[in-house]
């Protein structure tokens, strides 16, 4: 394209000029440019003194694209392979009750089989679509559960997945008796059955690939899941290309001791690598701190306070957090005064961490 250039010519008031105000040229080379400012220069024309202004512009070349690097473990991650319209017809393996009997309401473990068609990475998610119609006489939209297994699966073959499901249960304002459509559903699915799936989804989730970063996971109930999908590939399997050599603590929080999820599988990785693994439950209607206040995941949090402060000051440290969304505000609390010590804006700290990909969450 030819550059374009104006030159605009001011003369003093005279009826008797016969000179145009304006003139355009087209230059028929290409030419390459800065835009440059301004320029005034005294030129004379018939006896008569003009001021001349010219500029000069070209079409600058767009900056190139910098493409980030993530620092999770992205490669290849595949995203809705199956979507509403051509979902995955998975089967039943395995549907069992994982919570005490008195717990406070049921969460279940299921696995489905996969044949190895659904490709999922530790940290994503599947959809569910239940059987029937809603009230509109339509078919049930999905709704997403977050993988409780490693990408292996709980059979260590890739050809299943995993889900942790608490069963809704509730009553309304009227004093009826209201049940989750989907988790009541998948709760009482029987092993044969057909569930119908989609996805896999997210990268939010997804792990650092830093071996060796420092990993503190925030559950809250079946927010569990992902935390059970990192910690299998970290301590229960061996990988040719990945080995975890670093620190991953997690915090549990649930309302009591019957209905603490996935119990004895953490405790057997503590005692296996307890070098590498640090395990916090809060039970907050069973456990107290020092002041006599309930123990919830942010109360237990508390109390390491300003060793996980310092941990947050270092860029190999990753925060995931899982559950109910109230679980944010209570360690926003906590982290508040410890960043203000150092003179930090803890809101614009946890913008920058984000940024950096090492704030994650996934809250509902």
């Amino acid at each position: 394209m030819a550059a374009a250039v104006t030159a605009a010519v001011s003369f003093p008031s005279s009826k008797s000029s016969s000179l145009p105000s304006r003139t355009s040229i087209i230059s028929p080379d290409r030419i390459t440019l800065k835009k440059v400012p301004l320029y005034y220069r005294d030129a004379s024309a018939s006896g008569r003194v003009v001021s001349i202004r010219a500029q000069v512009t070209t079409e600058a070349a767009p900056p190139a694209k910098v493409v980030k690097e993530s620092k999770k473990q992205d490669e290849g991650v595949v995203v809705n392979k199956y979507k509403p319209k051509n979902p995955y017809t998975a089967r039943v393996l395995l549907n069992t009750k994982i919570t005490g009997d008195d717990a406070p309401g049921e969460t279940w473990h299921m696995v489905f089989s996969t044949e190895g068609e659904i490709p999922y990475r530790e940290g994503q998610s599947i959809g569910v679509i239940p059987d029937g119609i809603d009230k509109n006489g339509k078919p049930h939209k999905l709704r997403l559960y977050s993988i409780a297994s490693s990408a292996l699966g709980d059979f260590g073959d890739s050809k299943t997945v995993s889900l942790c499901v608490k069963r809704l249960v509730y009553t309304n304002d009227q004093g009826e008796i209201v049940k989750g459509v989907c988790s009541n559903f998948l709760c009482d699915l029987k092993p044969g059955s057909e569930v119908t799936v989609t996805g896999p989804v997210g990268k939010e989730m997804l792990m650092p690939k830093d071996p060796n970063a420092t990993i503190v996971m925030l559950a809250t109930g079946t927010g569990i899941a992902p935390f059970r999908s990192f910690l299998w590939k970290m301590f229960f399997e061996k990988h040719e290309d990945y080995k975890f050599n670093g620190l991953a603590w997690l915090f549990l929080g649930v309302p009591t001791s019957s209905s603490l999820l996935y119990k004895e599988e953490f405790e057997k990785m503590k005692e296996k690598v307890p070098e590498n693994f640090r395990l916090d439950f809060a039970v907050s209607r069973e456990q107290t701190n020092e002041k006599g206040e309930k123990m919830y995941i942010q109360t237990r949090m508390a109390q390491y306070a300003e060793e996980l402060w310092e941990l947050l000051k270092k860029d190999n440290t990753y925060i995931y957090m899982c559950g109910l969304k109230g679980m944010e505000k209570g360690i926003d609390d906590i982290m508040v005064s410890l960043a203000a010590k150092d003179g930090i804006d803890w809101i614009d700290y946890k913008k920058k961490l984000k940024k950096a990909e090492q704030w994650n969450v996934e809250v509902y």
